[in-house]
C-alpha cells in the first residue's frame, strides 16, 4: 500500500487526507444519526402518548432529554405559560438550531466527493505530461521511461475514484435520511405544539381548572 502511495507522487497526499475525512465523517454521522438519538419511540405523539405521558417519559430518561425531539418538546412546554404563538416561535427556534445539528458535515461529504476525482483526474493529467516530458526531454527514447508517470496517472485516478464513490454513496445517504428525519420532527412538534394548546384535556388546562 504504501508503495502504491509513494509511486502516485504528492497528489496522494490530499487524496488520503480525502480519505481519511470521508470516513471520519461518514462514522460520526452514522453513530450521532441514530433514531433513538432523534426520534425516541416513547415521544412519538403519533403513538398514541398524550403531553402528560411524553413529559413524564422525558424526565424520567436522560438520553430523550438529550434527544433532538426532546429538546423541542422542552422547548414548547416551558413555554406553556405564555402565548401559543411565541411558544411556536421557540419551538421552531430550536428546532433550526437541531437541523443544523443534524446537516453537520453532510454537505462536506458532497464536496469530498466531488474533490476526490477531481485530483484523481489532476493526477492522471501530470502522469501523462510527465511521461511525454520524459520522452521529449530525454536523450533516449526508450519507451519504457513513460511508466514510472503512466503509472502515477493510473495510481491517481483510481485513489480518486475509490474515496469519490463511497464518499457520495454517504452523502446521498445521510442526506436522504435527515430529510425523513425533518419531515417526522415536523410532524412530532405540530401535533405537540396541538396538544399542549387546543386540545380540551390537554393536562396543562386541567392543571387550571384545579388551580381555579
Amino acid at each position: 500500500m504504501w508503495e502504491l502511495v509513494k509511486a502516485g507522487g504528492w497528489l496522494m497526499l490530499p487524496l488520503v487526507i480525502c480519505s481519511i475525512f470521508t470516513v471520519a465523517i461518514a462514522i460520526e454521522r452514522f453513530i450521532r444519526l441514530k433514531k433513538s438519538n432523534i426520534l425516541p419511540a416513547g415521544l412519538l405523539l403519533s403513538q398514541g402518548a398524550g403531553v402528560k405521558g411524553v413529559m413524564q417519559y422525558l424526565k424520567q430518561n436522560d438520553s430523550a432529554q438529550s434527544s433532538t425531539l426532546g429538546r423541542i418538546f422542552m422547548a414548547g412546554y416551558q413555554n406553556r405559560q405564555q402565548p401559543e404563538n411565541y411558544a411556536r416561535a421557540q419551538m421552531e427556534a430550536t428546532a433550526s438550531q437541531e437541523i443544523g445539528y443534524l446537516e453537520k458535515n453532510i454537505n462536506f461529504l458532497g464536496t469530498l466527493s466531488a474533490v476526490a476525482p477531481l485530483l484523481g483526474l489532476l493526477g492522471t493529467v501530470l502522469g501523462i505530461i510527465e511521461s511525454f516530458l520524459v520522452i521529449d526531454l530525454g536523450t533516449n527514447s526508450n519507451p519504457t521511461l513513460m511508466i514510472p508517470g503512466i503509472s502515477k496517472a493510473l495510481i491517481t485516478t483510481a485513489a480518486g475514484m475509490l474515496i469519490a464513490i463511497p464518499a457520495l454513496f454517504a452523502y446521498r445517504y445521510f442526506q436522504r435520511l435527515v430529510q425523513e428525519y425533518i419531515a417526522e420532527l415536523e410532524q412530532q412538534s405540530t401535533l405537540f405544539h396541538v396538544a399542549l394548546f387546543y386540545q380540551n384535556d390537554s393536562v396543562e388546562e386541567q392543571e387550571v381548572k384545579k388551580a381555579s
